[in-house]
């Protein structure tokens, strides 16, 4: 089972991925490939089935959202929901890394860890759609639109 990394939603509304939605730019390296976003609590639900029983464990679950979005669309859903001017601004996984040693502390290896992870990950491999979520919990995945709003509500992007 796996969801997570630079598609999970959450992302947005903590750390770099957040102070990029309060600063009004996104800097990420995935340029206009479509990522199927997933809610971290899809994840933690069908998890949370896996273990119990309620759902087969014996098989390996892609969770993912209800849609694929670029960056850029996932900047536009989050100025919608915050009212504010959010855009986002693609930059290379060798600059993003960079960006991430110099500005944010992060150890060399780390840094050239996450710049390869990035180079490879965001290759468009994962712009495809399941029905994992639905079979496994019997109703349909969250989708951006609605964290959007969540957390723009809850303040997440208040600052």
């Amino acid at each position: 089972m796996y969801g997570s990394g630079p598609r999970a939603i959450a992302n947005f509304d903590e750390g770099v991925l957040c102070d990029g939605v309060l600063d009004g730019e996104i800097v990420f390296p995935a340029g206009d490939v479509k990522e199927p976003f997933v809610d971290a609590d899809d994840i933690a639900e069908v998890a949370v089935a896996a273990l119990t029983g309620d759902a087969p464990g014996d098989r390996t679950y892609e969770i993912t959202g209800p849609r694929l979005l670029t960056f850029a669309e996932a900047a536009a859903e989050i100025a919608g929901a915050t009212g504010r001017a959010v855009r986002y601004a693609p930059v290379s996984a060798e600059s993003y890394g960079a960006a991430l040693v110099r500005d944010h502390g992060l150890p060399d290896e780390l840094g050239a860890f996450l710049t390869e992870l990035f180079a490879t990950l965001l290759d468009g491999r994962n712009a495809h759609l399941t029905d994992d979520v639905r079979r496994v919990l019997g109703r349909e995945p969250g989708d951006f639109a609605d964290y959007a709003r969540r957390a723009a509500r809850g303040g997440a992007w208040a600052g």
